[in-house]
């Protein structure tokens, strides 16, 4: 069965930086995903990583602030996010998928972490 761990996330001002990594393990997979959900609003995507030919994609909300990487030869995802705004605060979740391509719903993902929180103040 895959599991997946996310960490990282913790309390930071604006304009800062955080580091978040996503462990999987038990599966093989196209695509690994960051989403997020702000306190009450619905999930959405973040940014996805292709592990065939490594390609990204962004949301716009975060494009250009935040990156997401690959560790050389493992399975972990990273997702660096700089110049963080009160309105990145959110329970952040990594994801995988069957896709090979560069899925952006929550729906096409099957397995997913239990979340970190990341909390940016004023």
């Amino acid at each position: 069965q895959v599991q997946l761990e996310e960490s990282g996330g913790g309390l930071v001002q604006a304009g800062g930086s955080l580091r978040l990594s996503c462990a999987a393990s038990g599966g093989t997979f196209g695509s690994m995903g960051w989403f997020r959900q702000p306190p009450g609003k619905e999930r959405e995507f973040v940014a996805v990583f292709r592990w065939s030919g490594s390609g990204t994609i962004y949301a716009d909300s975060v494009k250009d602030r935040f990156t997401i990487s690959r560790d050389n030869g493992k399975n972990i995802v990273n997702l660096q996010m700089s110049s963080l705004k009160p309105e990145d605060t959110a329970v952040y979740f990594c994801a995988v998928s069957s896709y090979v391509g560069y899925p952006r719903s929550p729906s096409q993902y099957a397995y997913w972490g239990q979340g970190t929180q990341v909390t940016v103040s004023s």
